[in-house]
């Protein structure tokens, strides 16, 4: 006879882990939705604006930097940005005094497309998390705690 498994939580939602994982699916689903037509995947969108948040106040943003400001493995930013390149949403240029960086910028056409896409992806939050109500900043607040207390496992 097989043994009885054991769980911690008597039901899946009153597992937090489990409930995050349904949330995300759930959220990614729709922002699926929203970036499909402008031929972003949530990867690319992700890298973009942190290129367009970055690119704000540096002009000389590097792979390392996109990769940094998304808590992102620097092999897959490295794939992701040459397939932006290659839709042109980005160009890749030599570095002026790094010479093993290379400077990534948002193209004309890249800059309209992370418009439309931030215009639809803030939408998308706002109405998905829109339940929430007035609990929306203590939830923000607790995600913030939460990312920072697990960054370094």
């Amino acid at each position: 006879m097989a043994k009885k498994i054991e769980f911690k939580f008597k039901t899946p939602n009153e597992s937090p882990g489990y409930l995050l994982g349904q949330l995300t699916l759930l959220w990614q689903r729709k922002l699926k939705k929203v970036l499909d037509p402008l031929n972003l995947t949530q990867t690319q969108f992700v890298l973009l604006a942190a290129l367009g948040w970055l690119s704000r106040e540096n002009n000389n943003v590097t792979q390392v930097d996109i990769a940094n400001q998304g808590n992102a493995d620097r092999m897959m930013v490295s794939k992701v940005l040459r397939t932006l390149e290659e839709k042109e949403f980005i160009s890749r240029q030599e570095h002026q005094t790094d010479t093993r960086a290379k400077v990534i910028k948002l193209t004309d056409n890249g800059a309209k497309v992370l418009q439309k896409a931030l215009t639809a992806v803030e939408n998308a939050d706002i109405d998905f998390f829109s339940v929430l109500g007035e609990n929306l900043t203590l939830f923000n607040h607790h995600m913030i705690n939460l990312t920072e207390q697990n960054k370094d496992d």
